[in-house]
């Protein structure tokens, strides 16, 4: 698909409606009752979905109820954005199902990261751009945390610019190429499925949390061998946290600029993306220009 076919849903006006939805695991009822006031005193009115705040096992609620939900929000069209209250597991159970629907007749924001990676993946296949950002543990921090304000200006409609400090692994280049990607693990287990973010002309951004060194680098070959690497544009190294350090390698950065070592797209490492305190809201399927400088300082840079 091409760049020009992405469709940007529509900036989000005071009065419209945010629909809350757990697609994934179940998340305690205070943390989105926070997070849902902070919306309400951006001028939004939130609908926090009959499943929200469920249970089933680990989930929010059955697959059925997690279909149900987000289906229904999907349908209504005073829904402008649907924010995914959390990740954990089980947005697979419910992809091919939504699959099926007419996504991109409405195209509504979807907002969330880690497991929710698995939905973007699923929007970018019907060409509708999205949003990689914090949930309502760190909505419920308020509007001023720059993260939640860079959040909320991009469904104003603004494209944010973000500028980050370099790192010493870094590869320096300047490149343009569309952003996809998002939790390692999740992604990688969608490669060859009709959800396969790992296109020509990517730019790539990865991150993932308590996966050992081990087995990110066997992903990693999985991306090498399988020709992906060879393909991308550039690569944007989020944070790998929760891990520890084995004997072949003290950290997953130094694992990840061996694997990478033989190419020669621009790679930007310590990107603050992932499962952080400070997590930058990505436009899933966006143009993008990546900077990665002698200067000190990186960026990326979202085109109108």
């Amino acid at each position: 698909m091409k760049d020009t076919d992405i469709i940007f849903p529509a900036p989000l006006k005071r009065g419209d409606k945010i629909a809350i939805c757990s697609p994934a695991g179940r998340i305690k009822e205070n943390i989105v009752n926070d997070a849902a006031q902070v919306l309400r005193a951006q001028g939004y009115r939130v609908e926090i979905m009959p499943h929200a705040l469920g249970q089933s096992g680990n989930f929010s609620g059955t697959p059925d109820e997690r279909y149900a939900d987000i289906k229904a929000a999907f349908a209504d069209p005073e829904t402008r954005a649907i924010l995914c209250s959390r990740g954990g597991y089980g947005v697979v159970h419910i992809m091919d199902r939504l699959a099926a629907l007419p996504l991109e007749k409405d195209p509504k924001w979807v907002i969330g990261f880690s497991d929710i990676s698995a939905l973007h993946a699923l929007m970018a296949t019907k060409g509708i751009a999205s949003i990689h950002s914090s949930m309502c543990a760190h909505i419920k921090k308020g509007a001023a945390d720059p993260d939640n304000r860079d959040l909320f200006a991009i469904l104003r409609g603004e494209r944010p610019v973000h500028i980050f400090d370099s790192h010493d692994y870094d590869r320096q280049g300047l490149v343009t190429g569309i952003l996809r990607g998002g939790n390692l693990a999740v992604l990688a287990e969608l490669i060859n499925t009709p959800y396969d973010v790992f296109q020509p002309d990517t730019i790539l951004f990865l991150e993932d949390v308590a996966e050992p060194i081990y087995k990110i680098e066997r992903i990693f070959y999985q991306l090498r061998l399988s020709g992906v690497l060879a393909r991308i544009k550039g690569l944007i190294v989020g944070q790998f946290t929760e891990y520890k350090a084995d004997d072949n390698y003290k950290d997953m950065e130094t694992m990840i600029r061996d694997a990478v070592a033989g190419y020669s797209f621009p790679v930007a490492y310590n990107v603050p993306v992932g499962h952080v305190d400070h997590n930058i809201p990505l436009i899933e399927s966006a143009k993008v220009t990546l900077k990665v400088s002698p200067s000190g300082r990186n960026s990326i840079i979202f085109h109108r």
